[in-house]
């Protein structure tokens, strides 16, 4: 299973808010640390934001912070909110559905896998992502705020 694009910034977003030390760094500031373009960044942020994981403020003094649901979040939760609940395969879609949709066995295997994926995510928290060695690595990239 490959991540889109948008769940693995929001989960770098979250982990990289998780060790900035109080400091509130601006969307453009954290798009411009993790060398992506500000408007995935911003989508990102809106999103993250009306989950309630982190607080935007705008204005002087203003930037992203995390917030207390945002260090206990479930890896996983975050995971399937960016990625939907859709299957990993597309039986339905497209020009031509698959001939086999009616009796195939293989949808619900990838289904099971997909579960067991995200079961997997599920006991870990954005503090357990950040937790040594990787929290000193995130420092380690260029400052925020």
């Amino acid at each position: 299973m490959r991540l889109l694009r948008s769940t693995d910034l929001a989960l770098r977003v979250l982990m990289r808010l998780a060790v900035a030390g109080g400091t509130t760094p601006t969307t453009r500031e954290v798009a411009a640390a993790m060398q992506v373009p500000y408007t995935h960044t911003a989508k990102v942020v809106a999103e993250l934001q009306h989950m309630s994981l982190l607080e935007a403020r705008r204005g002087r003094g203003g930037g992203l912070a995390l917030t207390e649901k945002g260090r206990t979040a479930s890896v996983g939760a975050v995971v399937r909110a960016f990625e939907g609940d859709g299957d990993v395969v597309d039986c339905e879609g497209g020009a031509a559905p698959c001939p086999l949709n009616a009796a195939c066995r293989l949808r619900g295997a990838l289904r099971r896998a997909q579960e067991a994926f995200f079961a997997s995510l599920d006991p870990l928290t954005v503090s357990d992502m950040v937790a040594e060695p990787t929290g000193p690595l995130l420092l380690g990239i260029p400052r925020l705020g």
